[in-house]
C-alpha cells in the first residue's frame, strides 16, 4: 500500500494539474470575452481586460501602444471618450466581429504567466473620415501573453498580425460604402503609437508570425521563414487599409 507521504504527493500533483486546467480555461474565456467586446468596440471594457503592469502593450501594424494609457489611446483611436463612443460603440453601422478561433494556450512553469495563439476572423464595417464605411472580412493571428494579478488572469501583451482585410459590401447599403482607396487613419498627430511598427505580414506575404511554443510532438523550436518584405512594393495595401 502507498504511504501517507506518497498519497499526499499524489494529491498535490493532482491539485496542480487541476489548477493548470482551470487557469487555461480562464485564459480562454478571457480571450473570447475580448472578442465579444471588440465586436462593438467597447473600449472601457476591453482596456479593463489588460494588466496594470507597465509591460502591458498592444502591438499592431502602426506600432506599439504601451501601458494602460497607450492601450486606451489605441482603443479610443486618439479621440476623447464622447467622440469615440459616437464613432464606434454607439454607431449602428459599426461592426468588428473578429472571432477568436483555434486557441492554443501554454502556462509558464510558475503558473503566473501564460502565452496563447489565436486566429482572428470575421466581418467588419469601419467608419472612415468621410463618414462612409469600409466593409470586409478581416483575417489574422494573435500572439498574446497573459499574467495573473491578484488571482485574476489579464492580458499582458497582445500582438495582432493582420493578414488581410478583403472588401465585401453586401450588408452595407451602396450609398454608405467607402471608395476602395479611402484609408481609415484619423489624425496621425493624435492617434499614434509609442513605437513605430514595421508591418511584414499583410497579404501578399509569406511571413509567418513567430510561434511562442515548440512543436507538440517533436519538441523542436518551429523555425518560421525569414521573409524580406518590400514595404514600398506593396504601398497600395497600406494606403488602402491604414
Amino acid at each position: 500500500m502507498a504511504s501517507i507521504e506518497e498519497l499526499e504527493k499524489k494529491i498535490k500533483e493532482l491539485e496542480k494539474r487541476v489548477q493548470a486546467l482551470e487557469d487555461i480555461e480562464e485564459i480562454k474565456n478571457l480571450q473570447k470575452t475580448y472578442g465579444y467586446y471588440l465586436e462593438h468596440w467597447m473600449a472601457d471594457e476591453i482596456v479593463d481586460l489588460f494588466s496594470d503592469s507597465p509591460e502591458a502593450a498592444v502591438i499592431i501594424a502602426r506600432g506599439k501602444f504601451k501601458g494602460k494609457e497607450g492601450i486606451r489611446r489605441w482603443f479610443y483611436w486618439g479621440l476623447n471618450k464622447e467622440e469615440a463612443l459616437k464613432l464606434r460603440t454607439l454607431n449602428p453601422y459599426f461592426l468588428h466581429q473578429v472571432m477568436q478561433l483555434s486557441g492554443v494556450v501554454h502556462l509558464d512553469p510558475d503558473g503566473n504567466r501564460a502565452k496563447g495563439r489565436w486566429y482572428g476572423f470575421g466581418p467588419v464595417a469601419i467608419p472612415t473620415p468621410s463618414g462612409r464605411l469600409k466593409a470586409g472580412f478581416m483575417n489574422g493571428i494573435y500572439e498574446c501573453e497573459y499574467i495573473k494579478e491578484n488571482g485574476k488572469w489579464k492580458i499582458l501583451k497582445m500582438h495582432w498580425y493582420k493578414r488581410f482585410l478583403a472588401p465585401f459590401n453586401s450588408w452595407v447599403e451602396p450609398e454608405k460604402r467607402t471608395e476602395p482607396t479611402e484609408g481609415m487613419v484619423l489624425d496621425p498627430n493624435i492617434y499614434k503609437p509609442d513605437e513605430r511598427g514595421e508591418e511584414r505580414n499583410l497579404y501578399p506575404s509569406a511571413f509567418v508570425p513567430p510561434f511562442h511554443y515548440r512543436h507538440p510532438v517533436t519538441n523542436k523550436e518551429v523555425q518560421t521563414p525569414n521573409i524580406e518584405f518590400d514595404r514600398d512594393k506593396y504601398r497600395w495595401y497600406y494606403q488602402v487599409w491604414f
